[in-house]
Parts: structure tokens; sequence; C-alpha cells
């Protein structure tokens, strides 16, 4: 029954292959467009190679939608509603059901290092007020606990059910998850080629510029305008993190940072200030950073290439440390 529209799908992806490379063997360079804009409490940015009519409009539109399922300080998104639900059953998005899926994934990979249940532990650090409007915090329940078991969720159709006591943070989860999504529309939309940054996370699809490959640079955590060090990517998605950039507390010795030991649920004590990962995917990415504060490092930088990740960290004194494969993107 379905033969034709998957005939019409492989039609079409070979004439667009035929055009690229009539177009590549002529020596002309495709255009490649930029846009910014403002998204989860921050700036999102896209470079699309080829952009499509209505790219930028895309971009947008499925940002706020994603924002507005997603945020902690939307009173009424999804993951709001189900944070207050203490029990009960929310009907959510199908984007809140694609964010719980990835956190889990995330949990049970880092053998639950990567914990969005530790949103009290969070709002205890400091991180309860929005970057963006001071004015607008996180009320949780008081059953709220931080360190809770992910595979209780109850997934039943557009039907959710947290435990009593469970909150879920997106956190950086979220902003590596929507630039994943947003690259892949762009490209259904019919874009060679495009990197999505949501937040410093960044997913990078499809052909580069140059025809080789797209080159991301990894921000020096001490001066923002210096590069550390600079990746080629042809697939995949990089995150960092960092425990420079939210702290609180006016003395240096007593500060807290939103990066949380789940063991300890208090900011993590450690030297090293960033972890940068390449990984297929910017969620993925983005969740593998958090052993990087936990791990005794040499555990760490052996232990990500068995997941088909590759590492940069960088600590206190400034000094680089990475995984055996970072050489294969440098």
């Amino acid at each position: 029954m379905h033969s034709a529209p998957l005939i019409m799908d492989a039609v079409t992806h070979v004439a667009r292959d035929a055009i690229r490379a009539a177009v590549r063997s002529s020596g002309a360079t495709p255009r490649a467009t930029d846009h910014e804009w403002a998204m989860m409490g921050g700036r999102a940015r896209a470079r699309i190679l080829a952009a499509p009519e209505g790219a930028a409009r895309l971009l947008e539109r499925e940002g706020e939608r994603l924002e507005q399922s997603w945020s902690r300080f939307i009173v009424d998104s999804d993951l709001s509603r189900l944070n207050r639900a203490a029990g009960g059953a929310e009907t959510v998005s199908a984007d809140m059901i694609h964010l719980i899926t990835a956190m889990r994934e995330g949990w049970r990979e880092t053998d639950r290092q990567f914990d969005p249940t530790l949103l009290p532990a969070v709002i205890a650090a400091g991180y309860d007020r929005s970057t963006v409007d001071p004015t607008v915090t996180t009320t949780l329940p008081v059953s709220a606990r931080s360190g809770q078991n992910l595979d209780a969720i109850v997934v039943e159709g557009e039907r959710v059910t947290l435990p009593v006591g469970m909150t879920l943070d997106a956190g950086g989860i979220g902003k590596g998850l929507a630039a994943d999504q947003l690259a892949a529309s762009i490209m259904e939309l019919g874009a060679w080629g495009c990197v999505v940054e949501v937040g410093g996370d960044l997913r990078v699809m499809g052909d580069a510029p140059d025809g080789i490959a797209w080159r991301v640079g990894v921000e020096d955590p001490f001066d923002a305008t210096n590069t550390r060090s600079t990746v080629r990517m042809t697939e995949g998605g990089i995150a960092t993190s960092s425990q420079r950039k939210r702290r609180w507390g006016q003395h240096a010795s007593t500060q807290t940072h939103h990066l949380i030991d789940p063991q300890t649920q208090r900011s993590a004590t450690t030297s090293v200030q960033t972890v940068t990962v390449l990984a297929n995917t910017a969620a993925r990415a983005e969740t593998l950073t958090k052993s990087g504060f936990l791990r005794p490092m040499t555990d760490y930088l052996a232990w990500l290439p068995t997941r088909g990740a590759a590492g940069l960290l960088i600590d206190d004194e400034g000094r680089e440390f990475a995984t055996d494969n970072w050489g294969d993107y440098a």
C-alpha cells in the first residue's frame, strides 16, 4: 500500500543529490545564511546552507513551541503542570514525551549521574529565578524531593504521571534536544545543511559550506573572546557544560553552582571547570557531559569513547585533558 510514497521520496532525494552534485561540479558555492533569535533564556543561532523559504519562521515557531512545553518558568507549560500534579496524570504534548524519553535514556546511560529530577537541589543552590526576568520564579509542591526513579514515570498515550515527589527540569538536555529537533526540521524543509545552536548546545546536519565539514570552536572558560579548540564535524552534536556560568554567593570559597552531584544533592566539588562532548546528537552530548564533573578524570576520559563520544575537559588551572579520540575531530 505504501510503495508509491516511498518511491516518490527516493526520487526526490535522488533529484536533490543530482542538483547538489551539479552545483558543486560547476564550482559554485551555495549561500549560507544566518539567523538569530531569543529562546530558552538566551540566544539561539542557526547557519543554514541553501536555506529554503520560511526557514527563519520555522525556527522561531518551533522554538517557541518547545519552550512552551519544556520551560519551568512558564506556569502552564507541560513540564510545570507535571511538576505541580503531585502524582496526578496530565495530558501533555508529543514534545514533552520526547523529552522524557531522552531524559530516561541519558539517566540510564550515565548510571544516574545525569539526573533531571534534581530540581529541588538546583533551586536550593540558588537557581530559582529566570535569568531573563528575575521576577519569574519556580515554585514546587512541598512533596518535591531530588533523586527520583525515572523508570517510575508512567506514560500512557498522551497522559503522563510522575510519582509523588518527582519534579523534572529540562535544563541543558532541553537545549540539546531543541537543537536536534530544529536542525532536523530545517533539513526536512529542504536545506542542504545546517548548524543549530541553542544555549551553547549545537547540532550539525548535512553539507558544510566548504563541502567538507562544519568547524565549531570550543570557548575558553576564562576568556569568552578566545577559542581553546576547533573541531570538524560532518554530523552530530556538541555540548559544553560549565560550572563557571551560573554561580551564586559573594565569596568564591562558599559559592554554589547549578551542576548538582546526585549523591550529595549539592553543587559538585571538582577542579573541572568545563566539559565538552561530541556525540551523535546534541541531547546525548549534553547528558554525557555531566559525568565529567563527577567521575575521576582518568575514568571519565577512558569511559567516554566507549559511548561513541569524544571529550575535552578544562580544569581550574586552564589545563586541557582530552579523550584519545578527540584528535580525530581537531
